[in-house]
């Protein structure tokens, strides 16, 4: 949600800003702008719409300086409109804003400032920061902002210009995140490192309650006590390239297509075929508590959700651990009461997720500890939890998450065989396990071979309004979860359903009208799928299933089927959610939608 860009260095700061903010599109936003400074003149731009909006107001405008700031905003306060986008000023006209995040006190701080005269030109929370550092400024930019750090509250990532003190940007965070980046002609700040992987390789990451000033030649990071911080640097480990398109339509068909390569990496360096146990070094700095837990919560939020879903049935399988799922969103809000020794697992893709921030960070203050999954080196989670696993999968543009969600389950699966073989799982377990996750990157590439076959049942059926997803046990999350990409970028209504629940109310909703796609490989639930897929056409509901190779029993009693290799029971989900990845974007795609930025969605949740 959101994006932050900024540039302070020898080059002109127009073209690195614009490409900074089209490299942020896939957060979600619904209006753009830029502030340029040279010298003492800031000149600022802004538009409602795509960056290209933006991008065709600056055509003919020329905008030397090398100093800039640049954000995509994704309105929470006040309507998308040119007046509320960022950056905002002051009445002044001498700072200017941009800001992710919620300003919580900003009402009654608004009502102050208004009293004593000041005029507020647009309907934002952020605009209180202005004229806060405006009230602030003494002559030192980065006091004026520590100041106004003090005096407001909730979170923000920002970043500020002042037209008095040139070639010199202020950032300053909490809770929405923000990193350096160190080039050669000069220094970046962004809320995404994919802003500035084109211009550099080495960051540094701004940690809550922390600012940092940029100049040409250098930058300093400091508390809000003014208490200076050496912080190292890190590489990124992907490159500009990996997020380009590479003769895709789409972003999230090219990361569909990547999963073969992600699941790979989710394993390399982490198998040990021989004994049947996988290593993890992430882990080795709580393993000895982790081997005697017995008791583990995984969090997460939307597909990372549907991901922990699963992994309670793998850690049941193949671990004593008794596990527990709950949305980020609502796990700080219950009354927590963990087991001695209590892990309390996160899944974010960013890291930067902020209902699952906030559920590790109550976790924490019970004693709970603290383990995540993220893709994104350096980010929050990774920095707030004790230990953990990154994906090392690349960037993920699609705002639907994809290629994530088949890492994710691959490294759930690594570390509950790791548990396992500390417990009651034999050698023979490990080794036919391992074995099967070898082979799964192969296995979906044969998925993805029938791709021209899925296109044609999503031609077939993509006009249909409504859809049921059905599945059991291991497959039941991929139900839920097939059916949010389907909603995600088709806006098709789709339901995701345990389909030993259809008896229990759902079946009302069958008819000719309605698609079910059938979950159904042939695993220690597949007699029961066939009596829900019979419940089904007895009533003429239109049924796609999705079966194992070779499967004739279903074949002959449903409208269309799609074969999946066969695999273990509990690995199947990495298969059969492929095909509904494939037919939800087809279908957006027979329906024009706008795949990769579906409307009111964003691919970081940085906002609660």
């Amino acid at each position: 949600m959101c994006g932050i860009v900024c540039y302070v260095g020898t080059k002109q700061a127009k073209p690195i800003l614009l490409n900074g903010l089209k490299q942020l599109e896939y957060r979600g936003y619904d209006s753009a702008g830029i502030a340029i400074q040279r010298g003492t003149r800031v000149v600022r731009y802004r538009s409602v719409g795509k960056i290209e909006e933006l991008e065709r107001k600056l055509h003919d405008v020329t905008l030397p300086g090398n100093t800039g700031i640049a954000h995509t905003r994704w309105a929470t306060h006040g309507e998308p409109s040119e007046h509320n986008a960022h950056p905002h000023t002051d009445q002044e006209k001498k700072v200017f804003v941009i800001h992710n995040g919620i300003i919580e006190n900003f009402h009654t701080i608004k009502k102050k400032l208004e009293k004593d005269g000041i005029v507020f030109g647009s309907d934002t929370d952020t605009e209180v920061l202005a004229h806060l550092i405006a009230i602030n400024f003494d002559g030192d930019l980065a006091e004026a902002v520590r100041k106004t750090m003090a005096q407001v509250e909730g979170t923000f990532g920002m970043a500020v210009l002042h037209k008095n003190v040139p070639d010199q940007i202020v950032v300053a965070r909490r809770g929405s995140p923000l990193i350096i980046g160190i080039s050669e002609d000069g220094h970046l700040a962004a809320s995404d490192i994919s802003a500035m992987v084109r211009y550099t390789d080495k960051v540094v990451h701004i940690e809550d309650n922390e600012l940092a000033v940029l100049t040409r030649d250098d930058f300093s990071i400091s508390t809000a006590q003014a208490t200076l911080i050496k912080r190292d640097t890190e590489r990124v480990e992907w490159t500009a390239e990996d997020a380009e398109l590479n003769g895709f339509p789409h972003y999230m068909l090219k990361e569909i297509y990547e999963q073969p390569d992600t699941i790979r990496n989710a394993m390399r360096g982490r198998i040990e075929l021989g004994e049947g146990v996988p290593k993890l070094g992430g882990i080795v700095p709580v393993w000895d508590k982790l081997k005697e837990s017995r008791h583990l919560v995984i969090v997460g939020c939307g597909t990372s959700y549907y991901a922990g879903c699963v992994g309670r049935y793998i850690f049941e399988r193949l671990t004593e651990i008794d596990v527990e799922v709950e949305l980020a969103s609502e796990f700080r809000y219950r009354k927590l009461n963990f087991p001695p020794n209590t892990f309390i697992l996160a899944l974010s893709q960013s890291g930067e997720t902020a209902d699952t921030l906030a559920a590790i960070r109550e976790a924490k203050r019970k004693g709970a500890n603290l383990l995540g999954i993220v893709n994104v080196v350096g980010s929050s989670i990774s920095r707030e939890t004790d230990a953990g696993v990154y994906n090392h999968a690349g960037p993920e543009i699609g705002v639907a998450s994809t290629k994530i969600f088949t890492s994710q389950l691959t490294i759930l699966t690594l570390l509950a065989l790791l548990l396992g073989r500390h417990q009651n799982l034999s050698l023979t377990e490990g080794v036919t396990a391992i074995r099967a996750l070898q082979a799964l990157p192969e296995q979906v590439k044969q998925v993805l071979a029938q791709a021209h076959h899925i296109e044609a049942i999503a031609e077939k059926y993509h006009k249909y309004n409504n859809w049921l997803f059905l599945g059991r046990k291991y497959n039941f999350p991929i139900a839920m979860e097939g059916a949010l990409k389907l909603k995600e970028i088709s806006y098709i209504h789709a339901e995701g359903y345990a389909a030993g629940e259809m008896k229990h109310g759902p079946i009302a909703l069958v008819s000719p009208n309605m698609p079910t796609v059938a979950i159904a490989p042939m695993d220690e639930m597949y007699e029961k799928m066939i009596s829900n897929i019979q419940e089904i056409k007895s009533r003429r509901g239109p049924v796609i299933a999705i079966i194992s190779r070779g499967d004739e029993k279903i074949r002959e009693m449903v409208d269309e089927v799609i074969e999946i290799p066969c695999t273990l029971d509990y690995l199947y989900p990495i298969l059969v959610v492929v095909p509904c990845q494939l037919l939800a974007y087809y279908c957006a795609r027979f329906l024009g939608r706008d795949i990769d930025k579906p409307r009111n969605l964003a691919k970081s949740v940085t906002v609660e």
